[in-house]
């Protein structure tokens, strides 16, 4: 029995042991617009005490807020974070004219560019908001009136004013030669960015039964097939007959090259030989490399696109986005520089924890400790992608109670002349009195005791109000 008895012991003190021991906690919460730090996303199980850190999510930046939650007895303190959407904020200056913004310069919107009186715009007039910042070649407002130059239309006779510019607003109507046929709109109307509006038409061919015959053994105008990319050289557009034994000739569009294939046809007893000429876009192949980035590619051939992205921590100088020209890629890559904060401000009362940088970079993070005093703010701040503090650099305030003194009563626990943040009494009321509210109270950060001061009243006159 003495056996049995002592086992049960044991085990009481075993289970009253284990249920004061510390609990684990189970994976973190998910906050909007964040994410977990991906070393600790696959874990299911965090030891108490143990810190986890969040990030913003993409397209979102952290504006405020601590980035670590922590394990207490088996709970995860709560997530101060504070991310807002990422903004590619003030493009800037447009000397002689103003930026109009679409919205709040979130990733896809647009600016415009809009010229002041006496200036004309140089090239697109808007630059689109993305990751890497505003994307786009930066418009230009020159000097002078904006005006349009005489478009060429081979095979066209243009009915207008007899001008070789052309000022906002005014048209030009085409009409073809005899034996060519429209393609695109006959009237055009020059626009304020200098562009024609719709681009200019092309006179083709007209159709064989649209053209007189051509002479017994000749060749009419050579056709050509869809898609093909590429044009009769010019010296033979305004030819409609060919004779026998005649040779023509073709060139690639622009940005596009020959891949094989014969360039020229013979008209052999009036018909074309087959025209074989292949022409493909012309490859501008890497765009080459940026240290700190990557370069995001829509395609290596005419027309496409290399845009470069820096890596979190870096900030790009230059423009983001290269076009695959003609003659290769226009323009030259950015430069990711790192990003680099001021250095973390000095608080009164207080002494950094963390090693002191030559250079606060990306993530470099600060601690405070009050000298003297309570810590009001954050405790660590760190430098964020933008080169900007996490948040403000707290502040170190001595925070005192006024004495209790209440009547009736008297209190034990802390006698001092001054009760600081957290300190902590015990109230107790007079012989022959009965309390109200709570005997324990804590001084706050704010000043005040909480809870409330309780109140010690006579028993007998309690008595008597609910007698």
């Amino acid at each position: 029995m003495r056996t049995v008895g002592w086992n049960m012991l044991i085990l009481t003190f075993a289970s009253l042991a284990s249920g004061q021991a510390p609990k684990d906690c189970s994976a973190p919460v998910k906050y909007p617009n964040t994410r977990l730090e991906t070393k600790y996303a696959s874990r299911e199980k965090f030891s108490n005490n143990e810190k986890v850190y969040y990030s913003c999510d993409d397209e979102f930046v952290a504006y405020k807020g601590s980035r670590a939650v922590q394990c207490v007895n088996g709970q995860w303190t709560k997530l101060s974070l504070k991310c807002e959407k990422l903004s590619c904020g003030n493009a800037g200056d447009l000397p002689n004219g103003e930026f109009h913004y679409e919205g709040n310069t979130y990733i896809g919107e647009k600016v415009y560019a809009v010229c002041n009186e006496g200036y004309s715009l140089k090239g697109l007039n808007y630059m689109i908001c993305k990751k890497s910042g505003w994307a786009g070649v930066f418009p230009s407002c020159e000097e002078g009136e904006v005006t349009c130059s005489t478009p060429a239309v081979v095979n066209s006779v243009q009915r207008g004013d007899d001008v070789s510019v052309y000022r906002v607003g005014d048209n030009l109507t085409f009409t073809c030669s005899e034996g060519f046929q429209l393609d695109g709109a006959q009237v055009i109307t020059c626009d304020p960015s200098g562009q024609w509006q719709p681009q200019p038409p092309r006179c083709v061919p007209s159709p064989d039964d649209k053209i007189p015959p051509p002479p017994a053994g000749s060749c009419g105008v050579p056709q050509t097939f869809n898609n093909f990319n590429g044009h009769l050289a010019d010296r033979f557009t305004t030819k409609t007959s060919f004779s026998s034994g005649a040779k023509v000739y073709y060139k690639c569009d622009v940005g596009y090259a020959p891949a094989g294939g014969r360039k020229s046809r013979i008209c052999n007893n009036g018909k074309w030989t087959p025209l074989t000429l292949k022409c493909q876009r012309k490859l501008c192949g890497s765009a080459g490399q940026i240290l700190n980035g990557q370069i995001l590619y829509s395609g290596a051939e005419f027309g496409d696109t290399a845009t470069a992205i820096c890596d979190d921590g870096f900030i790009r100088v230059g423009h983001a986005t290269r076009y695959c020209m003609a003659n290769g890629w226009s323009g030259r890559n950015p430069v990711c520089e790192v990003v680099v904060c001021e250095d973390p401000p000095e608080v009164r009362n207080a002494v950094r924890i963390s090693l002191q940088e030559e250079l606060y970079r990306y993530k470099s993070a600060v601690r405070y400790q009050c000298r003297s005093g309570t810590l009001i703010g954050e405790r660590e701040i760190w430098c964020t992608k933008n080169g900007t503090w996490s948040a403000p650099a707290p502040e170190c305030k001595e925070i005192t109670c006024p004495s209790p003194n209440l009547p009736n009563a008297y209190w034990t626990g802390n006698h001092n002349q001054v009760f600081q943040y957290r300190a902590t009494i015990y109230i107790e009321c007079n012989v022959g009195y009965v309390m109200t509210g709570r005997s324990t109270v804590f001084c706050e950060r704010d000043g005040r005791w909480l809870p409330e001061l309780p109140k010690c009243q006579r028993r007998n006159r309690l008595a008597n109000r609910w007698g």
